[in-house]
């Protein structure tokens, strides 16, 4: 007997990740763009996404799509 396959089929990640540039200390990090907690930039700490429910507030400069989906 064949084994059904776990999830529901067709099924893939809704959002993407991104580049941003914080805009303190330029530093460039990447961020799931529905992030449900605050993201810190590593390196400076000023806050890089801020989790509104959807989409993030993202408060630097996007610099790319990573990952599309």
């Amino acid at each position: 007997m064949a084994r059904r396959p776990t999830g529901a089929p067709g099924l893939t990640m809704a959002g993407n990740f991104v580049t941003v540039a914080c805009p303190d200390c330029e530093n460039e990090q990447v961020v799931f763009e529905k992030a449900a907690t605050a993201v810190a930039c590593e390196v400076c700490g000023h806050t890089l996404a801020r989790p509104t429910g959807g989409k993030a507030a993202i408060e630097g400069e996007v610099l790319e799509t990573v990952e599309a989906r």
